[in-house]
């Protein structure tokens, strides 16, 4: 089970200095933060950072209690991200320490769904001398084909 979302928020309450146990956070409070963190990791999403948060389709949509999925190395780049958005609203000024957490957990999660486009060679390279095919009527590289094709947020296809 991951993290549910008013797990990460308290969290990142508690790292601007507002715990739970010095200070009652209000229900409008918690579900404006809850806005915050559902905006932060759609932006995320956008940039390929795909965590398995559940994204809602609107504002309403979204609950305090649902269950994330995120993997535990994403906890604490999610908490401290959220806390240096969270900190000006509240009037509180972040420590160095966790800015500094923040951005290197963000840049680790980014490094990690940074994957290089996988590249065929084109249909026009000749085949190398011991690279011959029992088929001599075909001198040129073949481009191979995958029957599934998946695209970042696209529809799953078959190709017969």
């Amino acid at each position: 089970m991951g993290w549910s979302k008013r797990q990460f928020i308290e969290a990142a309450f508690e790292e601007i200095g507002l715990a739970s146990y010095t200070f009652d956070l209000q229900p409008q409070q918690l579900e404006s933060a809850m806005r915050r963190l559902d905006a932060m990791m759609a932006e995320w999403n956008a940039k390929g950072i795909r965590l398995g948060y559940p994204l809602p389709n609107s504002p309403q949509d979204s609950s305090l209690n649902e269950q994330t999925l995120v993997p535990d190395s994403a906890n604490e780049a999610i908490i401290c991200n959220l806390a240096v958005k969270l900190a000006p609203s509240y009037g509180r000024a972040v420590m160095a320490e966790t800015k500094a957490t923040a951005r290197q957990g963000y840049n680790t999660l980014l490094s990690r769904a940074a994957v290089p486009p996988e590249q065929q060679f084109p249909d026009t390279l000749p085949v190398g001398a011991g690279n011959k095919p029992w088929n001599i009527d075909q001198p040129f590289v073949q481009r191979p084909v995958d029957p599934v094709d998946a695209g970042p947020d696209g529809w799953l296809q078959y190709n017969n």
